[in-house]
């Protein structure tokens, strides 16, 4: 009998362990941001995120300022990158491979990829791909392909033909821009979302509608419905990416700024606040999840 308890207790104390072990690592995006590094670190620490994603900066200055913001403040980082679609084909493939070498070596987490250009043809866009696999490899640290438009993601159907023959391609979720793309909260298409949500690694969390890829206010009830079909798609990909990950999954809250922000016209005023949008992003999926707060 004292056999049977002891047996009991180990197997609730390792179920315990496993999900305390289970955690999202939110990030915060710096698109619009107005503060220094150091002040911005700060209040990103101060609203609960892990870490920021940002474009490295061009200036030795701003390099040497971000690297002490975030070692101050005790943030994780992620880096954004993406192909310059501005110039001829070769020349944006040697820029894109040299920059995101000189990423890589900063040693982020990870970093996420706008890749390609949905003009280009599909060998040119593989090109990249097989260009930060590479690279990916060689310094073992993720890159994922975030799904935007005008990039080779650009929309559902056409990433699942490059998920289909590219079986290395891993992706970051921008489920947002598909809903405007394909004007609808893609109800209907689990087929299609299957093998996208398979090969999810990374999350930008907005909410995207069926005319825009991002709504006004993400509180608002008239969302509710694309809110909870967000959601529902993220929870999916985080439950399977705890297993893939030992526990842990990343997402970057990622609400833009007016004029990506829904604005008033002639002021331009923004409709709401992309601080609190964000920070509202994090606590829904905290909430969805059921994550300790």
């Amino acid at each position: 009998m004292n056999s049977i308890k002891t047996f009991i207790i180990l197997l609730f104390s390792s179920i315990s362990i496993s999900l305390a072990q289970e955690k999202v690592l939110f990030f915060q995006t710096d698109w619009g941001n107005q503060l220094n590094y150091d002040a911005f670190c700060e209040r990103v620490k101060d609203a609960g995120y892990d870490g920021i994603e940002v474009w490295r900066p061009s200036k030795r200055e701003s390099q040497t300022s971000l690297k002490e913001a975030i070692a101050k403040h005790g943030l994780k980082l992620i880096f954004l990158h993406g192909t310059n679609k501005g110039l001829p084909f070769k020349e944006s493939l040697e820029d894109y491979k040299n920059n995101l070498e000189e990423i890589l070596k900063w040693n982020p987490i990870l970093v996420n990829c706008h890749t390609g250009s949905d003009f280009y043809t599909y060998e040119e866009n593989h090109a990249f791909i097989e260009a930060a696999n590479s690279l990916s490899t060689k310094y073992n640290i993720p890159v994922y392909h975030e799904t935007h438009r005008g990039r080779f993601s650009y929309s559902l159907p056409e990433t699942n033909k490059y998920l289909t023959q590219n079986p290395e391609l891993k992706l970051t979720l921008d489920v947002s821009h598909w809903m405007v793309v394909h004007e609808s909260l893609l109800q209907g298409k689990e087929n299609l979302l299957a093998p996208v949500i398979d090969r999810t690694h990374h999350i930008h969390a907005r909410i995207g509608h069926a005319q825009g890829p991002q709504v006004n206010d993400p509180t608002a009830p008239e969302w509710t419905n694309a809110l909870e079909k967000h959601l529902d798609i993220w929870e999916a990909i985080i439950k399977k990416g705890w297993k893939e990950h030992k526990g842990i999954f990343t997402v970057t809250t990622e609400f833009g700024p007016a004029d990506y922000m829904p604005t008033l016209p002639y002021t331009r005023l923004p409709l709401s606040d992309q601080w609190k949008a964000n920070v509202f992003m994090m606590e829904a999926i905290k909430e969805r999840l059921k994550l300790s707060q």
